[in-house]
């Protein structure tokens, strides 16, 4: 058996992550709370586990290669032994990484190994390219994701003392597995990335989204209104300019104040309709995931659809 228990995942976060706030474990919660719902409606099969969407930096080249890659979650006490039989991705994952890949956007999925028990340092990765016709074999994560430039020098991303106890139990393994495929693939390649909350493979397209948990505000020329920061405005719009088969949706989880956080509604909205009603003139918001600050645009409640099960049939 090799395998990592709950207290060397926490450990590792506290590392990795440079801020805690309120505002991301409340994130996380919410993605827990919709994949709930999803599957509540009869649509919990036809979303993804989470992921990073990544693309290369550097002057004359800057977002010219980008690849979505998404890891097998490592759940506490089970084994991962170095040559074990690998596990296989959901079907759904395949159908989902074609669209990527038909706009030219690779997808790649990740499998960890544990040499050590409880030791995140002796994690290796293994990963197969997905949405191809053929069926690669695995192969180690580095050398197969390419087009990525080397870091040419070393940089501590395990430097931080953060209370990761703040993160929720039911949250904990899979975030700690986002982390540490980051880590390893930062550790090595220079690249920007931001994350993936899931892909949600609609009856007509398939979606990449954004999950937020908000109060809705309310703005004399807007009226009530959900603010979304301009971080995933530009993410949501990338996805929009590769488009074909591919959409992409923000989620809502509307609460009724940030004290009690009661849930009032689940919405959500195309990028085409939050793209057209969107404001124009940011404003300032609250802190973001990372602690600082936030700018955010303005789109009317009134543009948001109900999520029910009738409302995610016509996606």
């Amino acid at each position: 058996m090799a395998q990592l228990n709950i207290n060397s995942m926490r450990s590792y976060l506290s590392s990795s992550i440079s801020s805690i706030n309120l505002n991301k474990i409340n994130g996380m919660l919410a993605e827990i709370d919709l994949r709930n719902t999803l599957t509540d409606l009869g649509y919990g099969a036809r979303i993804s586990q989470g992921g990073w969407i990544v693309r290369n930096v550097g002057a004359g080249v800057f977002g010219h290669h980008t690849a979505v890659i998404f890891p097998e979650t490592i759940q506490p006490r089970t084994n991962y032994a170095v040559g074990r039989v690998l596990g296989q991705p959901a079907l759904a994952l395949h159908t989902i990484c074609a669209t990527m890949h038909q706009i030219g956007v690779n997808s790649f999925y990740c499998v960890p190994s544990i040499a050590t028990n409880n030791d995140p340092s002796s994690i290796t990765w293994q990963t197969k390219q997905l949405g191809i016709p053929v069926v690669p074999p695995y192969t180690p994560l580095l050398p197969t994701i390419q087009n990525f430039s080397a870091r040419g020098r070393r940089y501590s991303f395990l430097r931080y003392h953060t209370n990761a106890d703040q993160i929720p139990a039911t949250s904990l393994a899979e975030e700690f597995t986002k982390e540490h495929l980051r880590v390893s693939f930062q550790t090595q390649y220079m690249s920007e990335m931001s994350d993936i909350d899931g892909i949600l493979w609609g009856q007509q397209y398939t979606y990449p989204i954004e999950i937020k948990e908000k109060t809705a505000g309310n703005d004399s020329r807007v009226g009530d209104f959900f603010g979304l920061d301009l971080g995933p405005f530009v993410k949501l719009a990338f996805y929009a300019a590769k488009k074909g088969n591919l959409h992409s949706l923000f989620f809502v989880r509307e609460i009724n104040d940030t004290v009690n956080r009661q849930l009032v509604n689940w919405w959500f909205i195309t990028f085409d309709k939050l793209a057209q009603y969107a404001s124009w003139v940011p404003m300032a918001g609250g802190k973001n995931m990372q602690g600082g600050g936030s700018t955010v645009v303005k789109i009317p409640k009134t543009e948001f659809t109900p999520l029910t099960a009738a409302t995610l049939a016509a996606l």
